[in-house]
């Protein structure tokens, strides 16, 4: 007969055996690692970033507005009892959110909104430094059209110009030199400015911690404040905030208030840090221009990635978009573009090559409108990190810009009539 002893080891064993038994049938709690939130006009963006996919469900509720998402599996930490404060007074669309228990293994996100929205709401799998992350955008009812609001701005009484803002003076100053001749405008030039990156799609990042997004849309907000200042010419910028924008939608924008010209603003990396000065990219049709081009496009192309895109919703105009890219007129006229900026940027920094290059920028990819995207530096160069970051060097860079885009309308009178008819 067996000993008291040999009993209590098998019982132990046994217990062990059941314990194991059961930790490898259970699942571990998902984890919400953090959550952001991106408010603009165009929509609000939450991002729910996670350790492991998770199942997830949502419904519209009305009386009042809100909408309510449920969570299986995940833990109910500190990070969803602190959502309360990620969100602004000034959210368009987002009056309050707040988490809660719903039922056991369930926690419910309830998102009290100020008006009615179609909301999308996706999945996106681990890329680049993000896990995985589920993704709410809530877009109005009624989209925002660029066109009206460009219309209702243009309504406003025009700015004053002020010196530097691309007025020429009357008499220049004995010795100075000669301003560049102004275009023979018939009408309003509209010029799309794109900063590149934006939101969760941070871009390149310096040495130093610089965004690329930011610097981007310092430099185009410069640029457009310049723009607008010049007699018959004012400017669209595709965001005017840190929020992401896919890439066809900020094609789709340029067209949609015929523009004149699209300028995709950027701010370089390489692996190595001696890299540097501006460049100028123009769509190819015929593959890139060289194989750093090359490297440069598959990059900048990879935004929707990081940025996050819903490949589940149909895009009405990404079939015009990218149709027939064979107008090698519209090519051409980019290049003469990419030619003038280039060289007013060669004025006040080192160029990394001395002519336009050209590779398959989805950005670019607008079949009737002179498109060029400008690399103003390199922001993993230390050097030119810093001059990034200085606000007179931006100012400089966003005057050298507008002096190539007059130069270029010197050459190339628009239009006397829009292109596009209005895309419905």
């Amino acid at each position: 007969m067996p000993g008291r002893r040999d009993v209590l080891k098998f019982a132990a064993a046994s217990l062990t055996l059941l314990v194991s038994r059961v930790g490898a049938g259970a699942t571990a709690a998902s984890s919400i690692l953090a959550v952001r939130v991106w408010p603009a006009r165009d929509y609000t963006r939450v991002t729910l970033e996670h350790d492991q996919a998770i199942r997830y469900s949502h419904m519209l509720v009305k009386d009042p507005e809100r909408l309510v998402l449920d969570l299986e599996g995940v833990e109910f930490n500190s990070v969803l009892q602190m959502l309360p404060s990620k969100i602004i007074d000034a959210d368009p669309y987002i009056r309050l959110i707040r988490a809660g228990r719903n039922k056991p293994g369930v926690v419910r996100l309830v998102i009290e909104l100020k008006g009615e929205v179609k909301p999308q709401v996706f999945a996106l799998k681990p890329v680049g430094e993000y896990g995985h992350r589920l993704v709410l955008d809530l877009y109005p009812a009624e989209p925002v059209d660029p066109l009206m609001a460009l219309l209702e701005k243009s309504a406003e009484p025009p700015l004053k110009a002020e010196p530097g803002l691309g007025q020429r003076p009357a008499q220049p100053a004995a010795g100075s030199e000669k301003p560049e001749p102004g275009p023979e405008i018939a009408r309003l030039i509209t010029i799309v400015l794109d900063p590149g990156h934006g939101g969760e799609d941070p871009g390149a990042v310096g040495r130093g911690g610089s965004y690329e997004k930011h610097v981007t849309l310092s430099v185009a907000r410069r640029l457009k404040q310049k723009i607008d200042a010049t007699p018959n010419m004012r400017s669209v910028l595709t965001r005017d905030g840190d929020y992401f924008i896919p890439l066809n939608q900020r094609v789709q924008k340029a067209r949609r208030v015929q523009a004149d010209l699209f300028l995709s603003v950027h701010a370089d990396a390489f692996i190595k840090s001696t890299a540097r000065g501006s460049s100028v990219f123009v769509l190819s049709e015929n593959g890139a221009s060289s194989s750093a081009a090359r490297w440069l496009a598959n990059k900048e192309n990879s935004a929707d990635l990081v940025g996050g895109v819903n490949i589940g919703v149909k895009d009405p105009y990404l079939a015009r978009t990218l149709l027939d890219l064979s107008q090698t007129a519209t090519i051409n006229d980019s290049l003469k573009l990419g030619k003038d900026v280039l060289g007013e940027l060669g004025r006040i920094n080192t160029l990394h090559k001395a002519h336009v290059e050209q590779a398959g920028f989805a950005v670019l990819k607008a079949p009737d409108i002179p498109s060029i995207l400008i690399e103003t530096a390199f922001i993993s160069n230390p050097e030119e990190e810093a001059r990034l970051n200085d606000e007179a060097y931006q100012d400089r860079m966003a005057e050298a810009i507008l002096k190539g885009i007059r130069r270029y309308f010197a050459k190339n009178p628009p239009l006397a009539k829009s292109k596009l008819a209005r895309l419905d």
